[in-house]
């Protein structure tokens, strides 16, 4: 009696790819941008990097690997980490729309490395390093959120605005409906945060929300100049 012939080998062959396979899916990505005035606007503060003070828009947080029951797979391939030598021909468009404002200042390899290592690496069966940060970079300049609110007279200047107007304008302006994040600023204000919004699990175009995450804003929030 043969314990191993090759059909049972292909088999179990078959059945640990399927595992992996399983271990590194995904359903969708949310991409997050996040206002930096609201990150400043805490008792936390920031600093700027070493760049020197971003721009008055939208900065990429992250594009992030999620799952429609609202969790999300991380840090999935220890064995593929952050190589900023990748990214080399990207570096500077990265410092203007993915500027890190963490303290103490750095130069964002840092930030970048951690949401590649945390988030990048559960998206490898369909974006390797360079294509996951071009592919961000890309959403970013399609979305334009800072004109879609201004086109809505929505502007970055210490007032308060209804959380729907804000949600209209950015669907109006891009075609999708966003999720919307806020903080505290130091008066204990909920201010204008981040905006959510969703992607395919392939990374390459714009999707309605399967699911948004937990959460909510004030119905009145500050859009806080930066």
């Amino acid at each position: 009696m043969k314990s191993n012939s090759p059909s049972l080998i292909k088999l179990l062959i078959l059945q640990c790819l399927a595992v992996v396979c399983v271990a590194q899916d995904f359903d969708f990505f949310y991409f997050v941008q996040q206002w930096p005035g609201s990150y400043c606007d805490t008792k936390q503060s920031c600093c700027y990097p070493t760049t020197g003070k971003p721009a008055a828009d939208f900065g990429i947080h992250g594009l992030w690997p999620n799952y429609k029951d609202g969790s999300y797979p991380s840090n999935c391939d220890p064995d593929s980490p952050f190589d900023q030598s990748k990214i080399s021909d990207l570096s500077s468009s990265m410092q203007r729309n993915w500027p890190t404002l963490a303290c103490p200042s750095s130069n964002g390899f840092t930030f970048w490395g951690h949401e590649w290592d945390k988030h990048g690496t559960c998206s490898e069966s369909v974006l390797d390093q360079h294509d996951y940060f071009a592919s961000a970079l890309g959403f970013k300049t399609q979305l334009n959120l800072l004109q879609a609110l201004k086109t809505a007279g929505i502007q970055p200047n210490g007032r308060f605005y209804s959380l729907n107007s804000i949600k209209g304008a950015i669907k109006a302006g891009t075609g999708y409906t966003p999720y919307i994040e806020c903080n505290v600023d130091v008066s204990g204000n909920s201010q204008l945060y981040q905006i959510y919004m969703c992607v395919d699990n392939s990374g390459t175009k714009l999707i309605e929300c399967p699911v948004f995450p937990r959460g909510r804003c004030g119905s009145s929030i500050e859009f806080p100049s930066f």
